[in-house]
Order: C-alpha cells, then sequence, then structure tokens
C-alpha cells in the first residue's frame, strides 16, 4: 500500500511494458470486433515528470527521456510510432512533463468500440483513477485488489480481450502470485492476451518462476526481458521482463527488431542485454537473441 509509480513513471521497466502494450493494442485492432482491456494495478493513469516525486528519482530521464531523444531506424521507428506518437500528444511542447500510464495509453490508442477496466486498490490513487477518466463511458474504474479481478472480471462480454497484470512487488510471493493468478485467470478466459510484468534483479528467483509458468497447461507462453546494466553494481532494478500468452505471431520478430534498439538507447553499461524466447510452444529452444 506504500508504493508510488510516480516515483519510477517512464523509466526503462516502463518503456519495454508499454512498448509491447502499444502493439498488442494495435494487432487487437486488426479486427473490427471490440475487445477489452483489464489492467490489474492500473496506478493513477496520469504521471507529473515536473513532479517533486518524479524530480526525486529521475528515473524518467534514463528510460523515455533517452528513447524520445534517440535517432531510431526506420522498422523501429514504424513499430514503436504508436507508444510514442501518444506520449508525443500529451507533450506537444519540447519539454517530457506528462507520461501515460497503462490505462492512460491504452485508452488513448483505443477506437470507440474498445473497453477498458481499471482496477486499483489503493484509495487515493483509485480517486486520482477515477477523476482522470470521469464521463468516460469506455473506461470502468474499480477499487479492487487486481488479484481478485483475475476470477471476478473474466472472461469479458467482448469475448475478446488484454489482461495488463502489473503488480508492484513489494510483497513477498508476488513470481507465485503471478503463476497462480495466470492459472485462474486462463481457466476462466482462455483465449485472452495476457502480459505479465516482473522485475529482473540480483535476488529475483527468475529460473523458478519460469519453470513455474513452464508448467502450467498453456500451449503458448512468449517471454522478453530488457537489461540496462549488471546487477552486480545495483541492489534494486537492473532490468525487467514481460510474459506475453497467446501472443501475436508476428510478436516474436517485432521484438528482435524493437529490443535491440531499446538496449541501446537505455543502456547504463556494457553488460546490458535483451531476449525474446519462447517458454511454452513454437520453439521452446530458449532461442534468446541476447547481446
Amino acid at each position: 500500500m506504500n508504493y508510488r509509480h510516480i516515483y519510477h513513471a517512464g523509466n526503462f521497466a516502463d518503456v519495454l511494458k508499454h512498448a509491447v502494450l502499444s502493439g498488442l493494442v494495435v494487432y487487437m485492432q486488426k479486427k473490427d470486433k471490440a475487445f477489452r482491456m483489464l489492467d490489474t494495478h492500473a496506478g493513477i493513469g496520469l504521471y507529473d515528470l515536473s513532479s517533486e516525486e518524479a524530480q526525486k528519482t529521475g528515473e524518467w530521464r534514463d528510460g523515455i527521456g533517452r528513447l524520445m531523444a534517440a535517432e531510431l531506424p526506420p522498422k523501429a521507428a514504424e513499430l514503436l510510432a504508436p507508444y510514442l506518437s501518444a506520449i508525443r500528444e500529451l507533450n506537444p511542447g519540447p519539454d517530457l512533463k506528462l507520461y501515460p500510464g497503462s490505462p492512460k495509453l491504452a485508452r488513448m490508442l483505443f477506437r470507440p468500440q474498445d473497453r477498458l477496466s481499471a482496477m486499483e486498490l489503493h484509495p487515493d490513487d483509485y480517486n486520482r483513477l477515477s477523476r482522470l477518466f470521469e464521463g468516460d463511458y469506455q473506461v470502468r474504474v474499480t477499487e479492487l485488489d487486481g488479484w481478485l479481478a483475475l476470477g471476478a472480471h473474466l472472461p469479458p462480454k467482448e469475448k475478446r480481450g488484454i489482461v495488463l497484470v502489473d503488480p508492484p512487488f513489494e510483497a513477498e510471493g508476488e513470481y507465485e502470485h503471478l503463476v497462480s493468478g495466470l492459472a485462474n485467470a486462463y481457466r476462466r478466459f482462455p483465449g485472452g492476451t495476457y502480459c505479465l510484468w516482473y522485475p529482473l534483479k540480483k535476488t529475483a528467483p527468475i529460473k523458478a518462476f519460469h519453470q513455474a509458468l513452464q508448467a502450467l497447461d498453456i500451449p503458448k507462453m512468449l517471454c522478453t526481458e530488457l537489461t540496462v546494466c549488471s546487477d552486480r553494481e545495483t541492489e534494486g532494478l537492473n532490468g525487467s521482463g514481460l510474459v506475453i500468452v497467446n501472443p501475436p505471431f508476428t510478436l516474436k520478430e517485432e521484438l528482435h527488431v524493437m529490443l535491440p534498439v531499446l538496449k541501446e538507447a537505455m543502456a547504463r553499461d556494457r553488460f546490458a542485454s535483451q531476449r525474446a524466447f519462447w517458454l511454452r510452444g513454437e520453439e521452446v529452444d530458449q532461442d534468446s537473441s541476447e547481446d
């Protein structure tokens, strides 16, 4: 309950998560039929990078700040365009002042028929999120533990959807929660596209986490990871990952285009790395394309 994403908004982990999320939204829109996005840990939706909290850490400067200043190769620029265009729309001037959280970013990319269910448990953050979307008929904001939403709010009535699970990882057992939460949600909504975020740091039980996911009876799980520095130099976050269940068939190749560009833009030392590989399905050969 003490976590505040404003200290981390726009950092390298947000960049990876939101670049992929934007691609998932755009892919869902290849069909005319409506879809719903369920955001289980939605936060406040929009972050002021000029605020005291954001300025205190300045994490966005080494994240979205670097990416916005980078010269992107044409193919990567095309793939990142939905994400970066939304940020430019919020910041028409020369300075970066606002950064969209996942619910705001998705909403900016929606068509009239698409819908968002945003869950937030913290009372203050729920109130701010509610005010942000007040009067917006395409968005429903609920004060609820996001883990409960994986049962109570699935399947969506649209029968098509993206489920973003992005917990703060403050409590013990969050990796285990991701596995059990996915298992529960998938039983209710096996056709959904799930995007699970997780942190990378020295003490993170990543191998056990991946093995637990592989043990689930889920045919297709794609994983991507981006590290910006060695974990030897920091006790905190040095990277982050995403597990995408039922990914678009184009996503792995798109990641092979985007990830090297993101790594180059945001690397802090020579140990920065990136990879994309199948946990289940397609080519479970740990083809990581890591460098």
